[in-house]
């Protein structure tokens, strides 16, 4: 069985940076694409940025160039690198896969305050 295990969050202030990493278990990992969503305190959660297995990426608008997605299939991890933070990013954040293909892991809280 496949576990997403999500940490790297935290308490920034505005403008800071933190770096999130996925441990992916029990998965042919080099075989999928993986994408970090959040999700904000009511509000739904959102696709933030992806990863395809040949290392190409997308991101949401709201965080194209703060935001770097990367992997390393040597350690089955997927990472998000998060600079010039912003409270809107304040969010629980988590891996899967691009269709949801596994169940959610726990995820991590990142909270920005101004």
């Amino acid at each position: 069985q496949v576990q997403l295990v999500e940490s790297g969050g935290g308490l920034v202030q505005a403008g800071g940076s933190l770096r999130l990493s996925c441990v992916v278990s029990g998965s042919t990992f080099r075989r999928d694409a993986f994408t970090w969503y959040r999700q904000a305190p009511g509000k739904q959660r959102e696709a933030v940025a992806t990863i395809s297995t040949s290392g190409g990426t997308n991101y949401v608008d709201s965080v194209k160039g703060r935001f770097t997605i990367s992997r390393d299939n040597a350690k089955n991890t997927v990472y998000l690198q998060m600079n010039s933070l912003k409270p809107e990013d304040t969010a629980v954040y988590y891996c899967n896969t691009p269709r949801l293909r596994y169940s959610w892991g726990q995820g991590t809280q990142v909270t920005v305050s101004s």
